[in-house]
């Protein structure tokens, strides 16, 4: 058996770990992310009274790779990211991201990510969040030196939302929000 993540390309967030017998390539990992997901990967998260939101990671946004064991990836796949070669290859050892739990703040103009500490360069932000019918997603990016973004939406006071947070470094959040 080998140790097979998808990850977002984008951020290198490992959303989801599975170890797998008899794959297809060389590297022990299937060749494409929708191979495993299908066209997108469903990330849900209760919102209270029986709710539930589903966030859709697109798998064109997602890819996969063979990684060293890490049994931790399996339990909290969220806490871990792949970390890429120049050019461009997985590299087999997966990153262990620092948590955070205070900084996502949901108002009816935008989602405000905020990280604990300045980041050194500028840092790639993707955030799904659920609505009644579809899903926003956000992308940007923290600048250099800064600690805070801003991903402009449009929410109504008082709604409750799922959403999911990947910042480049930090452990992915996936929680329930109150637009306040």
């Amino acid at each position: 058996m080998a140790l097979s993540v998808v990850y977002a390309a984008d951020t290198g967030h490992v959303v989801g770990a599975l170890a797998l017998t008899g794959t297809r390539t060389g590297t022990g990992a299937p060749a494409e992310a929708a191979d495993l997901v299908g066209p997108a990967l469903p990330l849900r998260v209760s919102l209270g009274e029986g709710r539930v939101a589903t966030l859709p990671l697109s798998a064109r946004e997602l890819a996969v790779a063979a990684v060293d064991d890490e049994p931790g990836a399996l339990a909290e796949p969220l806490a871990f990211a792949v970390e890429v070669t120049t050019d461009n290859k997985p590299k087999p050892a997966l990153l262990r991201l620092p948590s955070w739990t205070e900084g996502i703040a949901l108002a009816t103009d935008g989602l405000t990510i905020t990280v604990r500490i300045a980041v050194a360069r500028p840092t790639p932000v993707v955030a799904l969040v659920s609505d009644e019918q579809n899903t926003h997603v956000l992308g940007g990016e923290i600048p250099a030196q800064q600690t805070q973004v801003k991903l402009p939406v449009t929410l109504v006071a008082g709604s409750t939302h799922g959403v999911l947070v990947l910042a480049a470094g930090w452990a992915g959040r996936l929680e329930r929000k109150v637009v306040t």
